[in-house]
């Protein structure tokens, strides 16, 4: 396999996120890489740039949580550009433990990611953080 393919830079993104390189993983994204978020309500559902994929992560980072990504399986697909991974990742933060299912479809062009479709339990992660009101509120509902 070649440390180019979708599949080595998928497990280097997950990887990176496992250790809590936060501040690596941006270098994996293409000049121009787009990042959707379909799922996403309480922040911008679709990210442009390398640089403003960086400043998500760095606001990632700040969160304070510990995310290992757990039963991982990579889809090679018919496009060699493309793969789809689903996982679990375990959360770990100051409300406890808790894990969260994930699906991420990337397109990878010359070792780097140009675009990807990021699938979370973002419900899970605003429980983690605490942000579960703000959640909540940002989807049009009210808090308890």
């Amino acid at each position: 396999m070649s440390e180019t393919s979708p599949r080595a830079v998928f497990e280097r993104l997950s990887r990176g996120i496992s250790e809590g390189r936060w501040h690596d993983l941006a270098d994996l994204y293409a000049e121009d890489a787009v990042v959707e978020q379909p799922f996403v309500s309480a922040s911008p559902g679709r990210i442009e740039g390398r640089e403003t994929i960086r400043a998500h992560f760095a606001g990632a980072a700040a969160m304070g949580l510990r995310l290992v990504a757990h039963h991982v399986v990579i889809h090679e697909t018919t496009d060699p550009e493309v793969v789809v991974a689903e996982f679990d990742y375990e959360i770990t933060g100051s409300e406890g433990t808790t894990t969260a299912a994930n699906i991420q479809v990337l397109r990878v062009r010359d070792g780097l990611i140009t675009a990807s479709r990021d699938y979370h339990d973002h419900l899970a992660i605003a429980r983690m953080t605490g942000g579960l009101a703000a959640l909540v509120e940002a989807a049009g509902g009210e808090a308890a």
